[in-house]
């Protein structure tokens, strides 16, 4: 069987913050096409970690690679560029722009020079590429819609699009299921297990609720007091007397 390709590799990240370890000594590999999961309860330290992998928190100790390459004082729009995309926790759509516009944004700086930016067309070509990701999301009806206008489920929906619109290799998910219902996280669950599978991309989700992490990811790694406890399939981790012990007795 051929070696795994490593998209992502943390290796030994700790993270203080005064006297308080956030993040001790974590090392993990994330192999391309997967659907990897980041749980844990609070205060685990998933947030400080993906801060630190992303570049928004500079890590005490450890590096981390993206495609086998260094990204240590990379900057977010950097690793951008490198085919790292994410979604936020907060949503960072803009709500006075429409759907369309919103998407376009979300990959102007991306595209081209900043010569090509200026004397090219206002969108620098991208509708076409912002109107495919518009129908692959089914967004269509709302194409035009002030992004403020949209319901918090529909605005989770554009903040992955606007993620997905650089066409990066890795994306990283910051709680995708928060505040969702249940009728449109199954939606979201689709178009995401679609979209990875019709693109081979790889996805690094931080999620709380469990059984959305337990039904789209096909491995899990569990923090708790910013170390790892555990690591496997759906599968393992539910019946993981250790991981019970956290959230139920932590």
């Amino acid at each position: 069987m051929s070696q795994q390709e490593n998209v992502l590799s943390v290796r030994n990240i700790s993270k203080s913050f005064g006297a308080i370890h956030a993040v001790k000594n974590v090392s993990f590999d994330v192999h391309k096409g997967e659907i990897l999961g980041l749980i844990g309860p609070n205060g685990s330290g998933k947030s400080t970690l993906f801060n630190c992998i992303l570049g928004q928190s500079t890590p005490n100790k450890g590096e981390v690679f993206v495609y086998g390459k260094s990204v240590a004082g990379k900057t977010a729009h950097q690793l951008n560029q490198l085919g790292v995309g994410r979604t936020f926790q907060q949503l960072s759509v803009f709500p006075k722009m429409s759907v369309i516009e919103n998407i376009i944004m979300a990959g102007q700086e991306h595209q081209g020079t900043m010569l090509s930016r200026l004397f090219g067309p206002s969108d620098a070509g991208l509708t076409p590429v912002a109107e495919q990701l518009i129908a692959f999301f089914r967004l269509e009806h709302l194409r035009d819609e002030m992004a403020g206008s949209l319901s918090y489920g529909q605005q989770k929906l554009l903040d992955a699009a606007m993620a997905f619109m650089a066409g990066p290799g890795l994306v990283l998910l910051d709680e995708p299921a928060g505040g969702v219902n249940l009728t449109m996280l199954e939606y979201l669950k689709d178009r995401l297990r679609t979209y990875n599978q019709e693109h081979n991309s790889t996805f690094v989700v931080i999620e709380h609720n469990m059984e959305f992490v337990m039904s789209l990811c096909t491995r899990i790694i569990v923090l708790a007091a910013g170390e790892i406890i555990a690591e496997g399939t759906p599968d393992d981790i539910r019946n993981n007397e250790q991981v019970i012990e956290a959230y139920l007795g932590g």
